[in-house]
């Protein structure tokens, strides 16, 4: 271990003291995925990070106090759990607990003063090392996911922002299921737990939105989540604006077939999966092309998504970019006139067949234009009647005339307005959840 200081201390066996800490034990204990078999949502994410590092193997672990086991181990022959695992000082893992869950990098372990004579580096080919943290949400480390070459690896930022993202998806994985699994235990207990259940899923719905969107220069950004009324079951509507690379960055709405954990589930790996391929794939019809294979390959055809998905940057006359639909229903645009147009191709939703029809379509912003995402409880918004069924659609034209009527609106404020509009239309009463998202290119100053 070098001269490395753990905050915690170390063991009498010299290992960092946070390894047995009761409480990080009771949350591995808790995941309930020790000396379980191989899983498709953990390989699919792991292979997925020793593709995109270029790494022969890829690890996903869970670590107690004495070993650490792997829950997924691609580039690893090892057929049963007794062979997933090693002893934890054999394992680099240790590190990234005893330091609180920093990641730990290592670009060539054998000369590296941290790991040169660390046991394992010979004897399982170590030549460089990266790993991140899988999290508890109280920050409880449980193990990590990690990329092994086994020569000397200078990391690049990508690789590494991608094995950050990877981490924080099989975090997701693990903690959704915990919880899930403890309102469970819930409802069998007490019949009150019925409101503990529905604030999860609510809470669980909202883990799946990003809570602030990420300030975009140049740009306005907005959007808005209105559940359906009296809805308490985690629903796959998901948006999401986050930085790709370079100059470009990228916004998705997307909505999962269904309700419920296993819609969640399939809402945690379409954006995870996106902001993965987005550092690799500036074409939005490409990274679709490969959400749609890895919703194939862990799940099996049994739930598809639709989406819109948009790749830009920023250009001296306001926004450049290129927008692929699957499915989903047309993203607008609002020139700074008042004119309202569709943008995008109809193109094959995601999740069902492994052929899909998808095509990018270049679109500009410039100062003063909005551009619209959202979910069809927009158009499909409806009031309920007094003897109980439903009145008329808001549909996709009064959808877009209501956009049209929002000059001298910032993202916000057009935001606001739809809100306003569809919560009138339905008198206060939702018929199912619906998403908004606003990009807006502010107007340059007066001439």
């Amino acid at each position: 271990m070098g001269d490395m200081v753990f905050p915690g201390g170390l063991r009498p066996d010299g290992l960092p003291a946070a390894l047995s800490a009761p409480e990080r034990l009771a949350a591995v204990r808790a995941t309930g995925l020790l000396d379980t078999g191989p899983e498709g949502p953990f390989d699919d994410l792991a292979r997925l990070a020793a593709a995109v590092t270029g790494c022969g193997r890829a690890l996903i672990t869970l670590v107690d106090e004495r070993r650490s086991f792997w829950k997924s181990c691609i580039g690893v022959n090892a057929a049963d759990a007794a062979g997933r695992q090693n002893p934890v000082r054999e394992s680099f893992c240790y590190f990234l607990v005893g330091l609180g869950g920093a990641p730990f990098v290592i670009e060539d372990a054998a000369a590296d003063p941290r790991t040169s004579s660390h046991p394992s580096v010979r004897p399982m080919k170590i030549g460089a090392w990266a790993g991140y943290p899988l999290l508890t949400p109280g920050g409880q480390v449980l193990g990590s996911m990690c990329v092994i070459d086994e020569n000397p690896h200078p990391w690049q930022p990508e690789e590494l922002a991608t094995l950050a993202a990877m981490a924080r998806a099989v975090s997701n994985e693990i903690n959704l299921r915990t919880s899930l699994a403890a309102a469970q235990d819930a409802l069998a207990l007490a019949e009150t737990a019925l409101a503990t259940s529905s604030a999860l899923a609510r809470s669980l719905q909202d883990s799946l939105l990003p809570p602030v969107l990420r300030p975009v220069p140049g740009l306005e950004a907005a959007a808005s989540y209105l559940p359906a009324a009296g809805g308490t079951t985690v629903v796959g509507d998901f948006y999401d604006l986050f930085h790709a690379r370079g100059p470009w960055w990228c916004t998705v709405m997307g909505d999962v077939c269904g309700k419920g954990t296993e819609a969640a589930k399939v809402t945690a790996l379409a954006r995870y999966s996106l902001r993965a391929e987005a550092t690799q794939h500036l074409s939005p019809a490409v990274v679709l092309t490969h959400l749609n294979r890895a919703l194939l390959d862990q799940r099996g055809g049994d739930r598809f998504l639709t989406a819109v998905y948009a790749t830009f940057r920023a250009t001296p006359g306001g926004v450049a970019g290129r927008l692929c639909t699957a499915g989903h229903p047309p993203a607008l645009i609002r020139r700074a006139d008042g004119c309202v147009r569709e943008a995008g191709r109809p193109g094959s939703l995601l999740g069902f067949l492994p052929d899909v029809d998808l095509a990018d379509v270049r679109f500009r912003l410039a100062g003063g234009d909005v551009l619209l995402l959202y979910t069809d409880g927009a158009t499909d918004a409806r009031p309920r009647s007094a003897d109980g069924g439903t009145g008329p659609l808001f549909g996709p034209d009064a959808l877009a005339a209501v956009l049209a009527g929002c000059a001298g609106l910032d993202a916000a404020g057009v935001i606001a307005r739809l809100d306003e509009i569809l919560a009138r239309h339905c008198g206060g009463w939702a018929s199912d959840d619906t998403a908004l998202l606003a990009l807006r290119v502010p107007p340059g100053p007066a001439t």
